[in-house]
């Protein structure tokens, strides 16, 4: 098994994602378990928050590095809870907290202006100075309902409908998440990407 960092402290990522990464060789480590502490998300998007993560967690480990950085966007809320999905209700803000935050700015919302998705977007980097990051993103369509149901997974779990199976998020089994997830789909991606770079190029007739 190659060892991964993975760049967060949150366990219900980890959760998920190791039996994925498990699958195909990689024995992934949290940075909670080395010690690594997080550091302040000052990017605008998702892509720029993965690739802080990535880059100061494989900074302070030496090893290679996998970040995420997800949440649910509304269109009706102009993207939000965005970005700030982990602190929409305020900083170290309980799930119950952000989801009784978006259920209250949705209140006056019907029918498709409770449409939503999921968004991960991950970053890969060999080293801390990697010039070249992998980047891939994965979505997960929805609707936000009116009351939370179900008490697995983690966030707005409990209020995400997905398009495609009954019940929320939080009713559904991980093995069933980890097919259909916005982090399944994203890390899906990002495994192609990483087996096409380490994948010797044939030379052309140019070259």
């Amino acid at each position: 098994m190659t060892p991964l960092l993975l760049a967060t402290s949150n366990a219900g990522k980890l959760r998920e994602l190791q039996p994925l990464l498990a699958a195909r060789g990689f024995a992934l480590v949290g940075q909670t378990e080395l010690g690594i502490a997080g550091m302040e998300e000052t990017g605008t998007t998702f892509v720029e928050n993965a690739l802080l993560k990535a880059r100061h967690a494989a900074s302070q480990s030496g090893m290679a590095a996998l970040a995420e950085d997800s949440g649910l966007c509304v269109p009706y809320l102009q993207g939000a809870p965005g970005i700030y999905s982990a602190r929409y209700a305020g900083p170290d803000a309980s799930d119950a907290a952000n989801n009784a935050k978006l259920l209250s700015m949705l209140a006056e919302a019907r029918g498709e202006a409770r449409a939503a998705y999921y968004v991960a977007c991950m970053v890969f980097l060999e080293f801390a100075t990697d010039p070249s990051p992998l980047v891939a993103q994965g979505f997960w369509r929805g609707t936000i309902g009116e009351r939370p149901a179900g008490d697995g997974g983690f966030g707005y779990d409990p209020l995400f409908w997905p398009t495609h199976g009954s019940g929320s998020a939080a009713q559904w089994s991980l093995k069933k998440k980890n097919e259909h997830s916005h982090r399944a789909a994203a890390l899906r991606r990002l495994l192609g990407l990483l087996a096409e770079r380490q994948q010797p190029q044939p030379l052309s007739l140019n070259d």
